[in-house]
């Protein structure tokens, strides 16, 4: 099971930024690597949970014009292995 982790919003006053940050665990990781490593043990199913991607690259994405809920799941796959994000892909099975 996956649990939710805590965002920090912080307000920089001086220049007028927010700075936002998310604490990956290594559990987050360790859990997202295991997902991946059963997704070729286990029968297909009607929904199969391809990635979990934290809600700052979410957001990071967001910002660049890219949203992750619009976008076809294949375009979202190709973006976390062009970022090097592969950590939060959570099965080998093919994407199409």
């Amino acid at each position: 099971m996956t649990h939710l982790i805590g965002i920090d919003y912080t307000v920089d006053k001086l220049t007028d930024t927010i700075k936002r940050k998310q604490e990956i665990t290594d559990e987050f990781l360790t859990e997202c690597n295991d997902n991946r490593i059963e997704s070729m043990n286990r029968p297909m199913a009607d929904w199969e949970q391809v990635a979990s991607i934290p809600v700052v690259v979410v957001e990071k994405w967001l910002r660049e014009g890219f949203d992750v809920y619009r976008e076809s799941l294949k375009s979202i796959m190709r973006r976390l292995r062009n970022e090097d994000l592969t950590a939060f892909i959570t099965t080998d099975r093919r994407v199409t």
